[in-house]
């Protein structure tokens, strides 16, 4: 018998595009003789569909077709199953699933949001808890985390738009503490979206006003000298990990910009965006790249040591990226940052040690499962009930009282 995957994508987030590549890619890679394979598509106003037709790239470049031809439905629990149904009249059951597979990205559905919904209806799901995935996302939790295992980060500050905006000068002046150039960034964004560098004060300020159109937390770093970009994946959970392949990004610009992340030919969308269609469709795939990163055995066992200690003090499950900052001049490394659910699932990383795309998604399923059977033999509840034969003011008598006061 198949199991059957629930894989979940879009939401209200500005890396809603992207989630769309990142999952149509893995369910074109799901191998069919051991799944069946459910899309579940959250559009831009948190509305659920599924269908088939939602496999298609094509599909997404009239968003109003998947509203006219796809199910809009709800997922609950229900006797036993994980129920996927009509939300309009009748609500008749379309299909179950066995366990829901998140191929999000970004605030809202990448952030614990989903994850704790999900986890509250019990189903199993691949990928970090709320807890990751909240500390995965938001970077000033992810630094505070990293800084108390004493991991090499670059010197940052952040703060609140409110404390911006009430208090300007005062944040100001804390921000240039640190050496320009910086890196402006939105806490809670990911795919590079409304990170900025400023070298100069009035750059600064436009960065950061920038910054807040997406988040209402704001980090500023400053930025590596000699910079090389490096990312590993990892894969497992708090028990082991595995480690892939180390790439070096390559860009023209001086970081790693969205469209370096994405943007290859594809079709505009409404929203200023682009999604890549029919062979474009390769998301972070087709970002230049080299593979393996030049460097030395001494540099590479140490961001392979780095990786596993970040991967263990956010608490992740799954396949993650996790990506290096060098100063190449002095082979000094800082951790930038964790992605819980990274675009293109970081295949690339893994074909060069033999593991297969489709190997790849195996494995993270297998990691949901074991991850839901150890989340369920721990003791959430007690049987017993402490209410029974509680008295307050008189037992219901006594609410009655109350009621009586209150109208």
């Amino acid at each position: 018998m198949k199991i059957k995957v629930g894989v979940i994508f879009g939401g209200e987030s500005v890396e809603h595009e992207v989630s769309i590549i990142s999952a149509i890619q893995a369910m074109n890679k799901l191998d069919q003789e051991k799944y069946d394979i459910i899309p579940i598509y959250i559009t831009k106003d948190r509305e659920w569909y599924t269908g088939d037709m939602l496999k298609d790239i094509e599909m997404y470049e009239d968003l109003n077709l998947i509203k006219k031809y796809g199910k809009n439905v709800v997922l609950y629990f229900n006797k036993g199953s994980y129920i996927l149904q009509n939300k309009k009249f009748p609500h008749t059951t379309v299909t179950d699933i066995d366990i829901a597979f998140p191929i999000v990205h970004g605030t809202n559905v990448e952030d614990g949001g989903l994850q704790g919904y999900l986890q509250s209806i019990g189903i199993p799901f691949v990928g970090g808890d709320v807890y990751a995935s909240v500390a995965g996302q938001d970077k000033v939790f992810m630094k505070a985390i990293f800084e108390h295992e004493k991991l090499p980060m670059t010197k940052y500050t952040w703060f609140y738009d409110s404390d911006y905006k009430n208090n300007m000068d005062e944040v100001l002046a804390e921000v240039k503490k640190l050496k320009y150039p910086v890196i402006i960034k939105p806490a809670t964004t990911g795919s590079s979206v409304g990170i900025k560098i400023a070298e100069n004060d009035k750059e600064l300020e436009a960065a950061i006003e920038d910054a807040m159109q997406y988040d209402h937390k704001i980090v500023v770093e400053e930025v590596v000298s000699n910079l090389k970009e490096v990312n590993i994946s990892v894969v497992g959970n708090y028990e082991s990990q595995k480690l892939s392949v180390i790439e070096e990004v390559m860009t023209k610009n001086k970081f790693l910009t969205y469209d370096d992340k994405y943007i290859n030919g594809g079709k505009k969308m409404k929203g200023g965006y682009k999604v890549p269609t029919g062979r474009n469709c390769k998301g972070m795939e087709t970002a230049d790249r080299k593979i393996p990163a030049d460097m030395d055995d001494k540099l590479k066992e140490e961001i392979e040591t780095l990786a596993v200690q970040a991967f263990k003090a956010i608490g992740s499950s799954g396949v993650c990226r996790i990506d290096f900052l060098i100063d190449d001049k002095k082979k000094k490394v800082y951790v930038n940052e964790l992605n819980s659910i990274p675009g293109s699932l970081s295949f690339y990383l893994w074909e060069p040690t033999g593991v297969k795309y489709n190997e790849l998604l195996d494995e993270v399923i297998n990691i949901g499962i074991k991850d839901y059977k150890k989340r369920t033999s721990k003791t959430h509840s007690f049987s017993s009930n402490i209410l029974r034969g509680f008295s307050m003011n008189g037992g219901i008598k006594g609410m009655k009282g109350i009621k009586g006061k209150l109208r």
